[in-house]
């Protein structure tokens, strides 16, 4: 049968896949496995048991929670019963939370655990549409999900709810993802079927993937990244396996032995930093081999491009040094997606050249999200570029070098905001994504910063920070920097420094630290910091270069509201929450 709907994919999975482990998730250190037909006859209970309460079309049901099993079930059920599925965060502040709430006049929630329900449960009694919040997992005095299920057996509305699959139409709405911008309230992304599945298609061939693949999922799905791999994975027939938290990762992978996960640069930088430390730590020939290996594999090229010599080495380099890496990754990885950010080319170099295929790709919640994406197709890697754009895609470069798409996988619009919707698709249906880029070798899309982010400095310049808070954040030891200068006289940088690996650092040249805070006013700490801000300098123009960097004794996170759940930074937040510093930078 044709898949149209997303919901399409369930009857498909049934006819062509029929497994014993569609989904998997670990229950009391356990993994559980959910066959297929558990997986559809949990989404069609569910749906039937939300039809019994009144359910109408388009009206709107949050989802917030950890990935899991559940999270389909739920996501499914909705679909099936016409209404939409508004996935939140599960980190959300109180104030976009109550605002979401709100706006998308939200009338039963799907939560996972206590304290995600104790959070909601606060907020919801100020938001008259909310009629019921149902948890995941068992809490005292909440409503448990499976009474929907069991509702669903003892009264099932399969013609009713095939009446409503009936009805559905490929471009009609299916989500409201909402985005957490840097400033003023979230808005909402509307997606409809077809969004979601466009991109799916385009994206299955351009990995070599096979129904009997396992995927370790950890991303969170409320975000379209995960969400559509999702759907791509449940189309294909792969088995999805959830870890049990971004903690247990490393564990999860040798556990699971996935042949594919999806993954952020921040993530890779950690697992790279850690290999490098613990290669650091060995000694004599072991120690030679590992920084022989290490950098041949930052020297790597595709097909073969380095001669015949080099090849001969990377061999036997991924024999004796390599194999250890792919075997902490469970062995088994053919391929990691990564996304979200820019990925630093020296990554995508080494972990291609020991045999660990890292795919960089480029898209937005408004985009479904893939625009553009590295590929196993022939030629299909290009380091340092997020990727030839996609079938069915059309990316287009401004005059002043703004990324514009046209597509498909292009949304219907922001909920709620038409006046949005106007500034973001133009009269010509051109999405404007807000990033600047070019295209190299004429295929190639490089993304090269924000458009909102370049400033100038009082003597004119522009600058784009972005380019310089990645080039900065290569170095081990800078963990996170963020460029100022916005009409100064020159660039500086707020930087928070690698504390683990400067605390190791610390430790090897006999520096006594107690605290971060005293690490960071440390005299050799802070001269080993400015040794890498002017390795950097070294590449930039001279109105370019950071002068008087700061530093800090904490990471900027999404909790304390300095990050949005992409991990952008919230630069107005941090410089007012750094006020006295940047007046001591620029001596005010």
């Amino acid at each position: 049968m044709a898949v149209t709907r997303v919901f399409d994919i369930i009857p498909q999975l049934l006819e062509k896949y029929n497994k014993p482990n569609a989904l998997a998730a670990k229950e009391n250190n356990q993994w559980v496995t959910y066959s297929t037909q558990q997986f559809a006859d949990s989404v069609n209970y569910l749906s039937y048991g939300l039809f019994g309460m009144g359910i109408e079309r388009e009206e709107k049901i949050a989802i917030i929670s950890n990935n899991r099993p559940e999270w389909n079930f739920a996501d499914y059920a909705i679909q099936q019963c016409g209404a939409v599925s508004v996935p939140i965060y599960p980190t959300i502040s109180e104030s976009d939370l109550n605002f979401i709430l709100h706006d998308a006049k939200i009338k039963y929630i799907f939560v996972s655990s206590a304290e995600i329900y104790k959070k909601v449960k606060a907020s919801a009694a100020n938001a008259p549409s909310v009629k019921e919040i149902y948890t995941f997992n068992k809490i005292e005095g909440a409503k448990h999900w499976t009474e929907l299920v069991e509702s669903g057996k003892k009264n099932p509305k399969v013609s009713e709810i095939e009446a409503i699959k009936n009805s559905i139409k490929p471009n009609d709405l299916l989500t409201i993802l909402y985005t957490s911008g840097t400033t003023g309230n979230p808005k909402g992304v509307m997606l409809s079927h077809n969004n979601l599945l466009s991109n799916s298609f385009a994206s299955q061939y351009l990995c070599p993937f096979q129904s009997s693949w396992k995927a370790l999922s950890f991303l969170p799905l409320n975000h379209v990244y995960e969400r559509m791999l999702t759907t791509l994975y449940l189309y294909l027939g792969i088995s999805i396996y959830y870890a049990e938290s971004i903690d247990t990762i490393g564990a999860n992978l040798k556990e699971v032995k996935p042949e594919v996960f999806s993954t952020v640069p921040r993530l890779l930088e950690k697992v790279y930093d850690k290999i490098v430390t613990a290669g650091a730590d060995l000694t004599g020939l072991k120690k030679k081999l590992f920084f022989w290996a290490l950098n041949l594999g930052l020297r790597y090229e595709l097909n073969g491009a380095n001669g015949w010599w080099y090849e001969l080495q990377l061999k036997i380099a991924r024999n004796l040094i390599f194999s250890k890496w792919k075997e902490a990754l469970g062995g088994n990885i053919v391929a990691a997606v990564s996304g979200g950010a820019a990925l630093q080319p020296r990554l995508s170099r080494v972990f291609n050249a020991a045999g660990i295929p890292v795919l960089e790709g480029y898209g937005l919640t408004e985009t479904s999200p893939v625009i553009a994406v590295n590929s196993f197709q022939p030629n299909g890697i290009r380091f340092g570029t997020v990727g030839a754009v996609i079938d069915g895609v059309t990316v287009k470069i401004a005059e002043d070098g703004e990324i514009l798409v046209k597509g498909p996988n292009v949304m219907l619009g922001y909920y709620n905001r038409p006046d949005a919707t106007a500034e973001a698709i133009d009269g010509e249906g051109w999405f404007h994504s807000g990033d600047i880029g070019m295209f190299e070798e004429g295929r190639f899309l490089k993304i090269t910063d924000r458009k909102k982010e370049i400033f100038k400095t009082s003597g004119g310049k522009y600058i784009a920070p972005m380019m310089i808070e990645n080039k900065l954040q290569e170095s081990p030891f800078i963990e996170q920097a963020m460029v100022i200068g916005e009409n100064q006289k020159f660039a500086s940088a707020l930087i928070v420094p690698s504390f683990a690996l400067l605390k190791d650092w610390c430790s090897k040249n006999g520096i006594t630290c107690t605290s971060n805070e005293a690490m960071i006013k440390n005299e050799a700490v802070r001269k080993r910091i400015a040794e890498e801000v002017e390795n950097t300098n070294k590449e930039l123009a001279q109105y370019e270069k950071i002068k008087r960097p700061q530093l800090l004794p904490r990471e900027w996170s999404i909790e304390r509201g300095e990050m949005t759940p992409k991990l952008s930074f919230k630069r107005k937040v941090i410089m007012g929450a750094n006020k006295e510093l940047i007046d001591k930078i620029y001596g005010e």
